[in-house]
């Protein structure tokens, strides 16, 4: 009895033991999702900074009308004091380059236009050539020389404390030194609009519709016909330096103006009818114009000589050298054809952008208010300097 007691003893100790030893294995645990690499950023290259870096190709000459190339040629020929000795930003040209192609544009007799700019140039596309042309023209607004009933908004030459120096920024610009002595920009469009400049004995004229105004300071210069029929044409002195805004562009991304919709006389009538909205609208566009008389035969351009209706451009010099001829190949025919850079414009940066100069009157008006082309645009600069240009690349 005892010893099967003493088995039954042993058997249970034996059980237990084997119990007490056994290990106890946890479940196996959640292994967190693998780690996916994240790409690292690549630095953005910067833009091109001129014609060159955006890169450059040979073209072929393209045939031109010679009637729309003879008014180009005048419009070169008065571009040649200015090409013969300015530096180029483009890194297309140099000085020298121009002074055989300018000797050339002098002897061109009548009729032969159209072969000077076929075979005295090289023709480059500069980028992809992808042209948008809008186009400008020379206003006549009411004024008077005097504040009067009806001429109450002010017309700005430029004020002696806007000076170019170093802004917050570190950047060079314009701007003007508050009272602490420190570079700080210059007033805004709100600014001077609420009085800031007021009693300095700064007004040229007064103007008698301030959306008349704002779309003469777009143009960058034209006409005030004063109450007893006398005229004073006007142009750029300076800019605020402020940003552009185009309200158009403003108009058109609110969906207030319909694609297609925001030519001048749709965003005038729009404005005409919301005078209120018209006035803040106007003042997002930050940028002010000031201007000095003009005499002479007409507006002047970057280059200082007058521009030439239907043959004059607006061009980034970056890009295009200031004075050299330019061929579109665009959307609308009336802008199709030879033209000549001779002026710049703060909406107008980068490569084959262009503003187009119609001149002054009904037909400019709705021919520039109404300009939204796209092509292809050609740079033409003097016969061999393409081969340096395209050496630097």
């Amino acid at each position: 009895m005892r010893s099967w007691l003493r088995g039954l003893a042993l058997a249970s100790f034996a059980l237990l033991a084997a119990c007490a030893t056994r290990q106890v294995v946890p479940p196996p645990a959640t292994r967190p999702p693998p780690v996916q690499p994240q790409p690292i950023p690549q630095p953005v290259p910067p833009p091109p900074a001129n014609a060159v870096q955006a890169g450059i190709a040979l073209a072929a000459p393209a045939i031109l009308s010679e009637a729309d190339a003879a008014e180009a040629l005048r419009a070169f020929r008065l571009s040649c004091s200015s090409l013969v000795r300015r530096t180029d930003k483009s890194g297309l040209t140099n000085p020298a380059d121009w002074q055989g192609v300018c000797a050339q544009a002098a002897a061109v007799q009548p009729g032969g236009a159209s072969a000077f700019f076929q075979y005295s140039f090289d023709w480059l596309r500069v980028g992809d050539g992808k042209a948008f042309a809008t186009g400008y023209f020379e206003p006549e607004i009411a004024a008077s020389p005097v504040q009067a009933p009806g001429y109450t908004t002010p017309i700005y030459v430029s004020p002696p404390d806007l000076v170019r120096c170093t802004l917050p920024d570190g950047k060079t610009g314009r701007g003007r030194i508050d009272e602490n002595g420190q570079c700080t920009l210059y007033f805004t469009r709100a600014d001077i609009n609420r009085g800031v400049l007021a009693g300095k004995g700064l007004e040229l004229a007064w103007a008698a519709d301030p959306v008349e105004l704002f779309f003469l300071e777009i143009q960058g210069s034209g006409r005030l016909r004063f109450p007893d029929g006398t005229v004073m044409r006007i142009g750029y002195a300076n800019q605020n330096g402020r940003d552009y805004v185009a309200i158009g562009r403003l108009l058109k991304e609110r969906g207030i103006l319909p694609p297609g919709g925001t030519n001048m006389d749709s965003i005038v009538a729009w404005m005409r009818s919301n005078p209120d909205a018209a006035q803040a609208l106007m003042e997002e566009n930050l940028s002010y114009i000031f201007f000095k008389v003009l005499t002479g035969p007409g507006p002047l351009g970057a280059l200082g000589i007058p521009v030439t209706p239907r043959a004059t451009v607006a061009a980034d010099p970056n890009f295009i050298p200031l004075g050299a001829p330019v061929f579109l190949s665009v959307d609308r025919p009336e802008a199709s054809g030879i033209w000549v850079a001779q002026d710049t414009g703060g909406a107008i940066k980068g490569s084959n952008r262009v503003d187009t100069f119609w001149g002054a009157g009904e037909d400019a008006r709705r021919i520039a208010g109404g300009m939204s082309a796209k092509g292809q645009a050609f740079v033409l600069i003097p016969k061999g300097a393409a081969a340096r240009a395209l050496a630097q690349r």
